[in-house]
């Protein structure tokens, strides 16, 4: 049996803080992600009081916390003008993830440039390096969402980096979306940097007159093209034992779809 703990991104049951980690514990999940960038967990909001009332909350149905999410949009550190104040808001994020139990602090760069001497590439360099230093400092990682570019391409700027402590939040379902990438293969690739994952299934679409915007579908587990048995024995290969963290963003039902993915993933790990 592989061993995996299984979370969920707690968002996804769109329900209160305390009624989503109420329906996890009901499901027996290990541990859920938080976002930490807007509500009373956004660093220009939260206090101790909060978190206590958080910790209280999450002691009480007995739920960890996979990790926190620190995404703040827009295109992540392609920007240089916006750079300095989102590194120091994402600062602070990584002390809020460390005080509520966890080291991970999960976001999205923007999409790494082929060119390596591009501005662009040295622009989000220059911000991935100041995050690195600080969550290394702190024993944290900034856990890098895959899909936006091929591994390969992300593994090279990763490995331009000053430390570890840029890692990466693999997304199989992203791979396959957006860059049309083979997830099985890219664990490999990317074996040295990943910390957390996201279990999250889709298509990706062709793009036809017909429907030229549409170019990808997130389906739930097991109906789309990751190929589910291949991937987690890709990272228990390579020793990976933390998160599988369900990310259902869409759906009419789902609690529904959270609960199904919970068993498929249980079926998947025998």
């Amino acid at each position: 049996m592989m061993n995996f703990k299984v979370g969920v991104l707690a968002d996804g049951f769109q329900l209160p803080f305390e009624q989503a980690i109420a329906e996890s514990a009901k499901l027996g999940i290990d541990g859920v992600q938080i976002y930490a960038v807007s509500g009373d967990l956004a660093p220009e909001n939260v206090t101790p009081a909060i978190l206590r009332e958080k910790t209280n909350i999450l002691n009480h149905y007995g739920v960890k916390i996979s990790a926190i999410c620190g995404d703040l949009g827009g295109h992540g550190f392609e920007n240089k003008d916006e750079n300095a104040a989102r590194v120091e808001k994402s600062k602070k994020i990584v002390d809020t993830a460390l005080q509520l139990g966890t080291n991970i602090i999960t976001t999205h760069i923007g999409v790494v440039p082929e060119d390596i001497q591009s501005e662009q590439y040295k622009t989000m360099q220059e911000a991935c390096n100041q995050l690195a230093e600080y969550a290394n400092s702190n024993g944290a990682y900034f856990a890098v969402e895959t899909g936006p570019e091929p591994a390969e391409r992300l593994k090279r700027f990763l490995d331009s980096l000053s430390s570890k402590g840029v890692a990466v939040n693999f997304d199989p379902a992203n791979l396959i979306m957006l860059s049309g990438d083979d997830p099985v293969a890219a664990v490999d690739t990317l074996k040295d940097y990943i910390v957390h994952t996201h279990a999250k299934d889709g298509v990706r679409l062709e793009r036809t007159k017909a429907n030229p915007e549409q170019t990808y579908l997130e389906l739930p587990l097991g109906m789309g093209f990751v190929n589910f048995p291949r991937y987690l024995k890709a990272l228990s290969d390579i020793d990976y034992h933390g998160y599988l963290t369900i990310e259902r963003e869409v759906g009419s039902n789902p609690a529904a779809d959270i609960k199904m993915a919970v068993t498929f993933l249980r079926k998947c790990m025998q």
